[in-house]
């Protein structure tokens, strides 16, 4: 019987303990999450958005973009994400490496300007298509989320 109540006080204080613990988890993530600067976030972004391209999921990609999205010659947000469904059919394997980013913040705005290589293959070792890119993009805060609203971007010689 006694050994029992000694069993029985020891869960209690263990679960106590991992309750804590959690806890005390939970409270650091939300900490960490409040720290974020907006060029850690942004960054954050743009690795989403080239994961998304890279694993040929155009519709996630195109939550990091704003509904007035401009891009070169007038490209709106529904003619990005059509050219992003284009290169997912005509391409089974996608890849995007992006260079060094500069980070640039005024007013609650952000520019990030990078090079890109981007690949595209029919399941091949070697790619079929291959281009380096100069790419300017604007950024803003939308629902707390970063979104591009701006890009320019133009094949590097």
């Amino acid at each position: 019987m006694e050994k029992a109540k000694t069993l029985e006080s020891r869960l209690r204080t263990f679960r106590r303990l991992v309750r804590t613990g959690l806890l005390l988890l939970a409270l650091a993530a939300l900490a960490a999450c409040a720290r974020d600067t907006p060029e850690t976030a942004l960054r954050a972004q743009l690795q989403r958005m080239q994961a998304a391209a890279t694993e040929r999921r155009a519709g996630d990609f195109m939550e990091g973009v704003s509904a007035d999205f401009i891009g070169n010659d007038g490209m709106d947000r529904a003619a990005l994400h059509n050219l992003m469904r284009a290169q997912v059919l005509s391409n089974s394997t996608i890849g995007v490496t992006i260079g060094p980013v500069e980070f640039e913040e005024k007013s609650g705005q952000a520019t990030l300007r990078f090079t890109a290589l981007l690949t595209g293959s029919q399941g091949r070792f070697i790619p079929d298509s291959a281009q380096t890119y100069s790419i300017i993009t604007g950024w803003r805060l939308e629902d707390g989320e970063w979104r591009v609203y701006y890009a320019q971007w133009k094949p590097n010689p």
